[in-house]
């Protein structure tokens, strides 16, 4: 064997020494790579040890051979790799090597995201975008004195991954005027107001715990929690409780979720009707009303508004949550879940929607359907309190929560409210139960429980309402 030859026979010892350093990487990577040293004889660390293996031995990068070829990488992959070098696991030095090794025979792997190499490096890349991202949102500083009476500002921040350099730039661009240092377990940034320098990881007792503003910030993030858009599950996933013990507002979520129904319940009450002039009383008025309603985003998207269809006077009312594209294609509710209940069980009743147009989000030639929030759905509410006022039935049908929160003016649970009836103000009666298009999702054995939940609400209609509303002036018999 040659002196220019790879030895294959060794495993190679490549010694990261800045973790959150790409470019030490992608150098000896791309040696490794021109040498044409395969994936399974690398052995990648971030310390200065070394080892030894029972069937050969380690050699330092110093001892690669020459190249042996030139080695490309596509610009999405090293997009990708400036992301997935700053994760923490160790498996992403030979994750990404083993991805370039084959980038070399396979271009255009990367074009490939069911690859269960690139798929695996995508989710890690994910994760460090995430991590920068909390950074992010959930540093807060504090203001300490100094000696020399200069004002300075210390936040606390455990980082998951090695994002704490990268995201400097950020910090020094939105604070550029201060004096600030951000102390992580990593290491510690500090800015002068016009150079960064940086030390050695900290504790968190080097932090102050609070400062004079502290008050400051909780009585503004009490002023702009809106309880009518309260979703605990999403507020969670976004703001993760671990980081809670760092943020001064934390401390006052529990004290808001409790008393969110409350305040939701008094801004529906007296911000109902946001709209000038008599509420309208006939359906025609109701219908030209829709199609010019601009009281919302939702009006204002370029869609048409789909009014209601049925008699007049029906004793049951299906309210659906908004219509769809078939729906608008027609201009009627011909189509979709509440037509097809209507037609099978309740041919004499009203469809209607709770959202009267159709709100979407745009994914290349397609619209899909986009869930209406609190406020819009609160908005609407006069035209469907307005179509009540006038058909007057016996009992409405709330197909989802946000059907039920137009006639209730709240959002109500599933899980308690469903299954019984709920009286209404005006004498009328609600039924609440699932939206029958939340059943896609579902796996068959669930779908199959969910349908029949659904029929045992459709069985608390009365016999009753399979017959016509009489007329005005008569008695039914």
């Amino acid at each position: 064997m040659t002196p220019e030859e790879p030895r294959h026979d060794r495993l190679h010892t490549v010694t990261i020494t800045c973790p959150d350093d790409p470019q030490e990487w992608r150098d000896k990577a791309r040696r490794l790579a021109a040498a044409e040293i395969p994936p399974g004889m690398i052995r990648w660390t971030e310390t200065d040890e070394t080892a030894t293996d029972l069937f050969g031995t380690y050699c330092e990068t110093t001892d690669i051979p020459p190249a042996r070829r030139t080695v490309r990488a596509s610009r999405a992959f090293l997009h990708l790799a400036g992301s997935v070098l700053l994760h923490r696991d160790r498996a992403r030095f030979p994750a990404l090597y083993r991805l370039l090794w084959r980038l070399q025979g396979a271009p255009h792997l990367m074009e490939n995201r069911g690859d269960p190499d690139v798929h695996r490096l995508m989710i890690m890349a994910g994760q460090v975008r995430r991590d920068i991202h909390k950074m992010r949102a959930f540093v807060r500083f504090r203001h300490i004195g100094t000696p020399d009476g200069e004002e300075r500002y210390i936040a606390w921040f455990e980082p998951d991954h090695h994002i704490v350099r990268a995201n400097s730039s950020f910090f020094i661009n939105r604070f550029a005027s201060q004096n600030w240092s951000i102390l992580t377990p990593d290491l510690c940034l500090h800015w002068n107001g016009t150079e960064l320098s940086e030390t050695a990881g900290a504790r968190k007792s080097d932090a102050p715990a609070e400062d004079a503003t502290e008050e400051l910030w909780q009585r503004y993030y009490a002023s702009i929690f809106n309880p009518a858009r309260l979703k605990i599950s999403m507020m969670v996933r976004e703001m993760p409780r671990r980081y809670w013990k760092n943020l001064p507002e934390a401390r006052l979520i529990p004290e808001l979720i409790a008393g969110a129904q409350a305040r939701e319940a008094a801004m529906v009450e007296t911000g109902a009707d946001p709209f000038p002039g008599p509420p309208p009383e006939t359906l025609q008025e109701i219908a030209a009303g829709i199609a010019t309603c601009r009281a919302c985003p939702i009006g204002c998207n370029g869609t048409a508004a789909v009014a209601g269809q049925g008699p007049e006077k029906a004793r049951l009312l299906i309210v659906d949550e908004q219509p769809g594209e078939a729906e608008l294609s027609q201009g009627s509710p011909q189509t979709g879940h509440a037509a097809q209940i209507r037609s099978r069980l309740f041919p004499h009743s009203r469809i209607t929607y709770a959202i009267k147009h159709f709100k979407f989000t745009q994914n290349g030639n397609f619209r899909l359907p986009k869930p209406a929030d609190a406020r819009e759905t609160d908005i609407c509410r006069r035209w469907l309190n307005a179509e009540r006022r006038i058909i007057r039935p016996d009992i409405i049908l709330a197909l989802g929560p946000r059907a039920g929160r137009a006639i209730l003016g709240r959002t109500p649970s599933l899980e308690r409210e469903r299954g019984q009836f709920i009286p209404l103000p005006d004498g009328s009666r609600l039924i609440l139960t699932a939206h029958p298009a939340s059943f896609n999702a579902l796996s068959p054995e669930s779908r199959q429980k969910a349908e029949e939940k659904l029929q045992n609400d459709l069985d608390l209609i009365p016999q009753d309402c399979l017959q016509p509303a009489p007329e005005p002036g008569l008695s039914a018999e």
